[in-house]
C-alpha cells in the first residue's frame, strides 16, 4: 500500500545480539529463543523445528448492494502444529475497525460507525457455544477450548454479518452505487507463531496484516446482474456467466493478446451473467494469506495472459476491472502484464507464483493475493506507478508471508524497489523517486527512528520512512553493490526457503548473507539498526594537470554509495560511482581519482537515489 503520513512515536528495538563473523545484529530475547529452540537458523534457513499452523476455510455469504449488508458462514478446520497445547484460539473480526468506539489511527467518517461484524452463532467441533465463551474486543475475538493438543485439529462454525462501510473507504468498502471492493469480511484465526504466540496487535487502519497460509472455498450470492472477481480460480464459469463469456473469460487466459470480455457494446446489450434473481459465485485458492473479492454490473474488463515460467509453460491470467468514466484505466492492462513480465524474468526475476492476478477501480491503494485495489489517477505515471507497486507485494508479503503488523519494511520496502525498478521498464520516460525526498528532509529528527522499530509503534512520517524509502534504498544499495547476478543469487535463497513461511528481519538479513557468500552485517546494521544521517561531502580535490583525486568525506553514519559527476566546460559530464562497500570498513573517507579529457568546470556530489541531509558541500567550483 502507498501511504504518507503525519504523526510518530518512538521505540528501542533491541538489547542484544546474535553473532556471525565480523560483525553483530541488536536482537531482542524473543527473537534469539528462535534459534535455541531450533525453529530458526543463524544462517537464514527455517529451523530443523520449524512449524505454523494452518487452516481449511469453507466460506458461504450474501452481498446486498442495497443494504450493504454482508451475511453468512464460515467453517474452518484448524491444525494446531506447535508445539503447545491451545487453551484458547485468537481471531481476528478486522470489520470492527469501524465499530463504534474501537480504537483507530486512521479517521472514519460518523455514517460508517457501525455496531461491528455480529456473532450470531458459533459450534466448535458441531457444538454450539454459548457467547460467554468468546470475548470480542476491538478486532480481536478470543474463544476460550478445552486444550487443543499438537497435532490435533478443531472445527468452527461461524454465523455472522456486518455492514459494508460506504463512504470511509480504508482499504475495502463501496465505491460507488454499484461496485464494491470487499476483504477482510470473514472472522479468521490469528496467526500463532514461534515468535509471539497468539499476534494479538489490534488492526486500528495504520499497520497492516499477518495471516496464516490457508486453503479457501468461497461461495459468494450477489444479484444476478452483478459479477464477482476474487482471490483464487474461479470454478464455475459456466453456471454464472452465459456462454459467450465463459468462453471469453476462459480464451483470454490462454491468450498474449488483451481481450475486451466486456465493453460499452456488452453492458448495453445485457446478457452477461445468468439471468437469475441471484447468482453464487465458487473461488478456490490454496496456500494463500487471504481471500478478497469484489462486484460491479457496470465495469469494463479487460483480460490477457502471459507465460511467466518458459521452462513450464506455465501462465497467468491478468485482469483490469474498471470505471469506463476512469479513461486512464483503459491502459492499466498493460501495466499489469508488463509487471508480472518484469517480476517474472527481471526483478526478482522469480515466475510469478499465483494463477491470475486482478486490478479492480476501486478507491485505495492495496493489495491482496491475485488482487489490488487501485484508485484511478489523470497522469499515466502515477497508474503506472501504483499498479506496479502493488503487484509486486504478490511477492512480499504474500509468497512469503511476511508480518507486516510489525516489519512493514519488509514488504513495502520490497514495493517500494520494485516500482524504482519496474516503472521505467514500462516508461523509460518516468524518473520520479517515490519518497525518497521524505526521507531526506525528515533524516535525522525526532521523528526519525530506526528502521528496525516495530511498526506497531510508528505512525505518520516515521512509518512511511520507514516502511518505505529508507529500507527500499537498503536493498538498493545490497543491489548495486553485490551487482544483479550475485543479488538475484542471494535474494532467490531467501525466497526459496521461506516462501510459504513466516520469515522474521533476521531470517532475510542472514539468508542474503548465506545466498550472497558475504557477511552484510556491517551494512544491515548501519542502515537498518542505527540512528545517524546519510552525509558526504566534497572534502579536497588535488589537480595534477588533467589528473583529478577527490577525496570524499563520510560526515553522517549511514553509508550511501558515492556517485560524483564530473562536468566540463563544454557542458558534457560523465559520472563516477562507487558502491556502499566503500564504507564497509568504518573509514570515513574515500579518494575518488579520475583523469579529465576536458576542462573540468565543477564536480557534483550525489543523485536522485543518494539521500544528502546537507547539500551545501557537495559543489566543487574550478577556479
Amino acid at each position: 500500500m502507498k501511504i504518507l503520513y503525519k504523526l510518530t512515536l518512538l521505540v528501542i528495538f533491541a538489547n542484544s545480539t546474535i553473532c556471525c563473523a565480523q560483525q553483530t545484529l541488536p536482537i531482542a530475547s524473543n527473537l534469539r529463543a528462535t534459534y535455541t529452540n531450533g525453529t530458526r537458523t543463524t544462517s537464514g534457513e527455517p529451523g530443523r523445528n520449524y512449524w505454523q499452523n494452518s487452516a481449511d476455510y469453507s466460506i458461504k455469504i450474501n452481498v446486498d448492494p442495497q443494504s450493504r449488508v454482508l451475511s453468512g458462514t464460515v467453517s474452518i478446520n484448524y491444525t494446531n502444529n506447535s508445539p503447545d497445547s491451545l487453551k484458547e484460539i485468537d481471531f481476528k473480526l478486522y470489520p470492527n475497525l469501524y465499530k463504534k468506539g474501537s480504537v483507530r489511527n486512521m479517521a472514519i467518517s460518523d455514517v460508517d460507525a457501525t455496531d461491528g461484524m455480529q456473532i450470531q452463532q458459533l459450534s466448535i467441533n458441531k457444538q454450539q457455544q454459548n457467547a460467554t465463551q468468546w470475548t470480542i474486543d476491538g478486532t480481536n475475538m478470543i474463544v476460550k477450548i478445552l486444550p487443543l493438543a499438537p497435532k490435533k485439529s478443531i472445527h468452527f462454525d461461524i454465523t455472522y454479518s456486518y455492514v459494508i462501510n460506504k463512504t470511509s473507504h480504508i482499504r475495502t468498502g463501496q465505491v460507488d452505487s454499484g461496485a464494491f471492493f470487499i476483504a477482510y469480511f470473514f472472522p479468521r484465526i490469528a496467526v500463532y507463531d514461534d515468535i509471539d504466540g497468539w499476534n494479538q496487535h489490534h488492526y486500528q487502519g495504520v499497520q497492516e496484516f499477518y495471516n496464516d497460509f490457508s486453503r479457501f472455498n468461497a461461495e459468494i450470492t450477489v444479484p444476478g446482474n452483478y459479477e464477482v472477481w476474487a482471490t483464487g480460480n474461479l470454478k464455475n464459469a459456466n453456471e454464472v456467466y452465459t456462454e459467450k463469456y465463459a468462453k471469453r473469460f476462459k480464451a483470454a487466459a490462454l491468450n498474449d493478446k488483451v481481450t475486451d470480455i466486456i465493453d460499452a457494446d456488452d453492458i448495453a446489450a445485457g446478457n452477461i451473467t445468468q439471468n437469475k434473481t441471484s447468482n453464487t459465485w465458487k473461488f478456490e485458492a490454496d496456500s494463500v494469506t487471504d481471500l478478497a473479492f469484489a462486484i460491479s454490473n457496470h465495469y469494463f474488463w479487460k483480460s490477457s495472459s502471459l507465460v511467466v515460467d518458459h521452462k513450464t509453460g506455465r501462465r497467468v491470467r491478468i485482469d483490469a476491472v474498471f470505471n469506463p468514466e476512469h479513461k486512464s484505466y483503459f491502459q492499466v492492462i498493460n501495466y499489469a502484464r508488463k509487471t508480472v513480465e518484469a517480476m517474472s524474468y527481471t526483478f526478482p526475476k522469480w515466475p510469478y507464483p499465483f494463477p491470475h492476478e486482478t486490478v479492480f477501480d476501486g478507491l485505495d491503494q492495496m493489495e491482496y493475493p491475485m488482487m489490488v485495489n487501485d484508485a484511478p489517477y489523470e497522469k499515466s505515471d502515477d497508474d503506472i506507478e501504483l499498479t506496479d507497486h502493488e503487484i509486486f507485494h504478490s511477492m512480499f508479503p504474500f509468497y512469503m508471508g511476511i508480518n507486516e503488523t510489525k516489519y512493514a519494511w519488509m514488504d513495502e520496502g520490497w514495493a517500494t524497489i520494485g516500482e524504482w525498478v519496474i516503472s521505467p521498464i514500462i516508461d523509460p520516460k518516468i524518473t520520479d523517486l517515490y519518497a525518497i525526498n521524505d526521507y531526506e528532509n525528515n533524516a535525522g529528527k525526532e521523528e526519525d527512528p530506526a528502521i528496525a522499530t516495530l511498526s506497531t509503534q510508528l505512525d505518520g512520517i516515521a512509518y512511511m520512512t520507514n516502511s518505505y524509502p529508507k529500507p527500499a534504498l537498503g536493498y538498493l544499495y545490497v543491489k548495486d553493490m553485490l551487482g544483479d547476478e550475485l543479488f538475484t543469487k542471494a535474494i532467490h535463497y531467501y525466497i526459496a526457503h521461506w516462501h510459504g513461511k513466516h520469515p522474521m528481519p533476521y531470517d532475510f538479513f542472514n539468508c542474503i548473507n548465506t545466498g550472497s557468500g558475504q557477511n552484510l552485517n556491517w551494512f544491515w546494521k548501519s542502515w537498518f539498526f542505527d540512528a545517524g544521517v546519510p552525509d558526504l561531502a566534497i572534502s579536497k580535490v588535488n589537480a595534477d594537470k588533467e589528473q583529478y583525486t577527490v577525496t570524499i568525506t563520510n560526515i553522517g553514519t549511514k553509508p550511501i554509495p558515492v556517485n560524483l559527476t564530473v562536468f566540463y566546460d563544454d557542458d558534457t559530464s560523465f559520472i563516477i560511482h562507487q558502491s556502499v562497500a566503500c564504507w564497509k570498513d568504518g573509514n570515513k573517507t574515500t579518494i575518488v581519482p579520475f583523469t579529465a579529457e576536458k576542462k573540468v568546470k565543477k564536480l557534483v556530489l550525489g543523485t536522485g537515489y543518494d539521500p544528502d541531509v546537507d547539500k551545501s558541500n557537495n559543489t566543487w567550483i574550478a577556479e
